[in-house]
C-alpha cells in the first residue's frame, strides 16, 4: 500500500535487532510499499536493500518470500525514485497501491508462466540430450558422425535460452560487484557447457572411456552438457515449483481480500434501486443485501433481519442472528433474510480493509532471525565461489589432472544454495499469518510470533474477556404465592421501562421466557435503589433490598437466604415486591463464556500459568476463577494496578501474554511482553494489542500460542535443513563425490523442500 503512515516500527525492530546498518537520524517519515520483481535468492533481496538503504533519508527492509520491499522515507521522497534506485541494482519495482494490494506483488503470473516455458524446452531437450550424451562419453564406438553438433544442439537451447534468467542477473550483479545465487548458476553452467565445447571440437582426446559406468556416473567425464543442461532443467523446475509454493504461501491472504463486495445495490432518495461500484459507495449511504449476497462494507442494520455467515473473518463456525439496530461487518455473508444496511465505513475504513493491512504488514517484517540468515547469505556466494576456486586448485595439484579438478569445482558452485536460508523464515511467517487470517487471528508483525517463545503466563481480564460482558439472570427464587413465570412477567414489565443495565437483563430474560409483556403505568424510576409500576392492576416494586426495607416490606426467610447465597457468588440481587409483599428473588450476574473452561484447560496444557486481572469485587472474582478452572486471581485492581503487577512479574523473569478488551486494558496490554485484544475490544485496546483476536472466544487466544509455537518449531527445522543441507553438500562435493548433475538436483530440492515445509501451516489444526 503506497499509504502515507507514520512509522517508527522499522526502526525500532533495528534497535532490537542490533543492527546499526539499519539505523536512521530520527525525522519525519512516510511508509511505501514496492513490488520488487526479479529477485531469485535471498542475497538479491539484500542487494535491493542495500541499495535503497544508500539512500538519504531512507529506511529500507526487503522481504525475499512477499518479493516486497518496505521503506519509511522522508517526505520529498518518492516512490518513482525509489523504483529507480532497485532498477539501478538490476531489478524491477512498482508501487504497491490499494488497487494492487500486497497480495498480487509476488510471485508475478507473467514471471511464472515464463519460468514454465523455459522449464517445458529444458525438460524435452534434456533427456535425449542426457542419454546420448552418456552413451557418446561411455562407449566411443558408438559415436556416429557429427555426434559433437547433435550434442550442441540439443544442449545449447537449454544452456543460452531456458537457462537466459540466471545469466542476466549474474551479468546485472558483475555490473554492480556483487552476486547472487544466479551468479552461482551463471558461472556453473556457462563453465561446463565451454569446456565440453572445447573438449568435444578442440580435445576430443579428452573423452576416452572412464573406469567403469560407476566411475562415470559419480566422478564425471570430460563432456559436461548433460550437467549443464540438468543443472539448469532442476534450478528452473526448483524455481518454478518455489514460485507456486510462494503463491499458494499468500492463497489466505488473497482468500482474505476476496471477501469484498465488488458492486453493491444502494438505495436512492427516491427509495429506488441502483447498482453501482463498491468504490462509489460513501458513508452514511443506505444499501440492499440480498440472501446469498456479501455484505459490502461495515455498517448498521436499518430495516430487516438475516442470518450472517462470518466464518470468514472470525473463523466461527455458526451463523449469528442480526437485526435492525446491530451492526455487520463487510466482507461477512447474509444467509437468509434481505437486509438494508446504512455504511458506517467505507474503503480503506472498513474491518476488513485493516485486517489485511495487519497481515501484510506481518508478512513484509523481518525477524530478528532473519536478519542473522540475511547476513550469513550475503557473505555465501564469495565464500562459494573461494572454495569452488581451493577446490579446482587442490585437486589439480594432487594430480587429479583438470577434468577431475573442473567437475570437483562445477559441483561446489552447482550445490551451494543460499536459497533455502533465505526463504526458511520468512515464508513460513507469510504462511501462518495468513493462516492466523484464517482462523480470526490477525498478528501485526513478526515480533509477536517470537515472543511468544519464552512465554510462560497468561494474564486475564475478566468482564468481556472471560465473561460476556453483558448482565443476564442466572437465577430466580419465589416463594409459594406466585409462580416463576407470573413473577418475571410482572419485574419484566416494570423493568422494560428503565434503561440501567439490570433493568434490561430482566426484561430481556423475561421476553425471551415469555415472548410478550403487559404495558406499565405509573411507572417511577428510583435511582439507586430500583423501580416502581402498576401492571395488570397489580403495584409491583423491583429493587434492592435497602427499597424493600425503606417501605417496611419484610423479606420471608427463604428469599433472605437465597439473597445471601447470591451475594456470595457474586451476583446482583433485585427483589420483587407485589402487592406490599416480598413474593421473589432475581439473580443478575455477567456469565461466563461458554468455551472459557476449555480454552484454560488447553493453556495448562500448554504448561502455561494462567491469571486473572479484574477490578470487580473478589466475591464475583474468585466465583468465575473456581467456575472456568483459574487458581490465581487478583481482584479490585485499577488499570495502573495491572500494570504494576505485570511489570512486577516481569522484573522476576516471567514472560506474560496479557489478554483484553476494555479501554481499562490499554496499558496493560503494552506492558505485557505480548498483548491480546480479544473480540469486539475497543478502539484502545485494539491500538495497544500485538495480536488480535477478532472471534469472541477465549479459545482463539490459545489457538494463537499453538498456532505460533508451531510456526516457530517449522522455522527451525527449516534453519536445521537449510544449514545442514551446505555443511553437508559442499564438503562432500570439495572431496570430489558429487556429480555436477546430481547436485543441481540436490539444490534445487532444497528451496522446494523449505517452502513446502512451511506451507504444512496451512494444514495446522488445534486440540478443541
Amino acid at each position: 500500500m503506497n499509504t502515507a503512515l507514520r512509522s517508527d516500527s522499522m526502526r525500532d525492530g533495528a534497535r532490537a535487532a542490533g543492527d546499526p546498518d539499519l539505523l536512521r537520524p530520527e525525522r519525519e517519515t512516510i511508509r511505501i510499499s514496492l513490488a520488487v520483481s526479479g529477485m531469485t535468492c535471498a542475497a538479491c533481496a539484500n542487494r535491493v536493500e542495500r541499495k535503497l538503504n544508500k539512500v538519504d533519508g531512507v529506511l529500507a527492509s526487503v522481504n525475499y518470500a512477499t518479493g516486497v520491499a518496505t521503506v519509511d522515507a522522508a517526505e520529498g521522497i518518492s516512490a518513482e525514485q525509489l523504483c529507480a534506485e532497485v532498477a539501478a541494482a538490476g531489478y524491477g519495482a512498482e508501487p504497491v497501491t490499494e488497487s494492487t494490494g500486497l497480495v498480487c506483488s509476488a510471485p508475478e503470473e507473467a514471471a511464472v508462466r515464463d519460468l514454465f516455458r523455459r522449464l517445458v524446452v529444458a525438460l524435452l531437450l534434456f533427456f535425449p540430450l542426457a542419454d546420448l550424451s552418456v552413451m557418446f562419453a561411455m562407449v566411443p564406438t558408438t559415436r556416429i558422425t557429427g555426434w559433437q553438433v547433435i550434442l550442441t544442439a540439443l544442449a545449447l537451447p537449454v544452456v543460452v535460452w531456458a537457462a537466459a534468467p540466471f545469466h542476466r542477473k549474474a551479468l546485472a550483479g558483475a555490473k554492480n560487484f556483487t552476486a547472487s545465487m544466479d551468479t552461482l548458476v551463471s558461472v556453473g553452467v556457462t563453465t561446463a557447457t565451454l569446456w565440453s565445447l572445447d573438449t568435444m571440437f578442440l580435445h576430443a582426446d579428452r573423452t576416452e572411456t572412464p573406469n567403469g559406468v560407476w566411475d562415470a556416473f559419480w566422478s564425471g567425464d570430460s563432456i559436461y552438457l548433460e550437467a549443464a543442461a540438468g543443472v539448469t532443467t532442476f534450478v528452473l523446475a526448483g524455481r518454478y515449483f518455489e514460485a507456486k509454493a510462494k503463491r499458494s504461501a499468500g492463497s489466505a491472504l488473497r482468500a482474505l481480500a476476496a471477501l469484498g463486495a465488488r458492486e453493491v445495490t444502494v438505495l436512492t432518495p427516491d427509495h429506488r434501486e441502483m447498482r453501482i461500484p463498491i468504490g462509489e459507495l460513501v458513508e452514511g449511504q443506505r444499501f440492499v443485501v440480498r440472501p446469498g449476497e456479501t455484505i459490502a462494507t461495515d455498517g448498521l442494520v436499518v430495516s430487516g433481519e438475516s442470518s450472517v455467515d462470518a466464518g470468514a473473518m472470525t473463523g466461527e463456525s455458526l451463523p449469528v442472528e442480526v437485526s435492525e439496530g446491530m451492526a455487520v461487518i463487510g466482507g461477512t455473508t447474509a444467509l437468509t433474510g434481505r437486509l438494508i444496511v446504512e455504511a458506517a465505513a467505507v474503503g480503506a475504513d472498513t474491518k476488513l480493509s485493516g485486517m489485511i493491512r495487519l497481515v501484510e504488514q506481518a508478512q513484509t517484517g523481518k525477524a530478528r532471525m532473519q536478519r542473522v540468515a540475511d547476513r550469513v547469505s550475503s557473505v555465501f556466494v564469495p565464500f562459494v565461489f573461494a572454495v569452488a576456486a581451493g577446490t579446482f586448485a587442490t585437486w589439480w595439484l594432487l594430480g587429479s589432472g583438470v577434468d577431475g579438478a573442473a567437475s570437483a569445482a562445477l559441483a561446489v558452485l552447482v550445490v551451494a544454495c543460499p536459497c533455502a536460508l533465505g526463504l526458511a523464515i520468512p515464508t513460513a511467517l507469510m504462511v501462518a499469518s495468513g493462516r492466523g487470517a484464517q482462523l480470526g487471528i490477525f498478528i501485526k508483525g513478526h515480533q509477536a510470533l517470537e515472543a511468544t517463545r519464552d512465554v510462560d503466563t497468561v494474564v486475564l481480564d475478566k468482564t468481556g474477556t472471560v465473561t460476556n460482558g453483558v448482565m443476564s439472570v442466572v437465577g430466580v427464587t419465589v416463594t409459594d404465592s406466585v409462580t416463576e413465570d407470573e413473577a418475571l412477567r410482572l419485574a419484566g414489565a416494570v423493568e422494560a421501562a428503565s434503561e440501567h443495565a439490570v433493568a434490561a437483563a430482566i426484561t430481556r430474560h423475561a421476553k425471551t421466557v415469555l415472548e410478550d409483556l403487559p404495558e406499565v403505568e405509573s411507572f417511577a424510576a428510583l435511582p439507586g435503589l430500583g423501580a416502581r409500576g402498576v401492571v395488570a392492576g397489580r403495584e409491583v416494586m423491583v429493587g434492592r433490598l435497602r427499597l424493600l426495607n425503606d417501605r417496611g416490606i419484610d423479606v420471608p426467610q427463604e428469599l433472605s437466604r437465597a439473597v445471601r447465597q447470591e451475594e456470595r457468588a457474586g451476583r446482583t440481587v433485585v427483589l420483587v415486591a407485589i402487592d406490599g409483599a416480598a413474593r421473589a428473588v432475581i439473580a443478575v450476574a455477567d456469565t461466563v463464556k461458554d468455551t472459557a473452561a476449555a480454552a484454560i484447560a488447553r493453556l495448562h496444557a500448554l504448561s502455561l500459568r494462567v491469571m486473572m486481572f479484574t477490578g470487580d469485587n473478589a466475591y464475583a472474582a474468585q466465583s468465575v476463577a473456581d467456575e472456568i478452572g483459574i487458581d490465581e486471581v487478583v481482584a479490585e485492581l485499577l488499570p495502573e494496578g495491572k500494570v504494576e503487577l505485570i511489570a512486577r512479574m516481569q522484573e522476576q523473569g516471567r514472560r506474560i501474554v496479557m489478554v483484553g478488551d476494555g479501554i481499562n486494558d490499554g496499558a496493560a496490554l503494552a506492558t505485557a511482553d505480548l498483548g491480546m485484544a480479544i473480540g469486539a475490544g475497543t478502539d484502545v485496546a485494539i491500538a495497544a494489542a500485538d495480536v488480535i483476536l477478532v472471534r469472541d472466544d477465549l479459545a482463539a487466544v490459545a489457538d494463537a500460542i499453538e498456532l505460533a509455537h508451531a510456526t516457530l518449531r517449522t522455522i527451525k527445522g527449516n534453519l536445521v535443513w537449510a544449514f545442514g543441507y551446505n555443511v553437508v553438500a559442499i564438503p562432500v562435493a570439495v572431496l570430489g563425490l558429487l556429480n555436477p548433475l546430481i547436485a543441481g538436483a540436490a539444490m534445487a530440492f532444497s528451496s522446494f523442500f523449505v517452502v513446502s515445509n512451511s506451507l504444512r501451516l496451512r494444514k495446522v489444526r488445534f486440540a478443541r
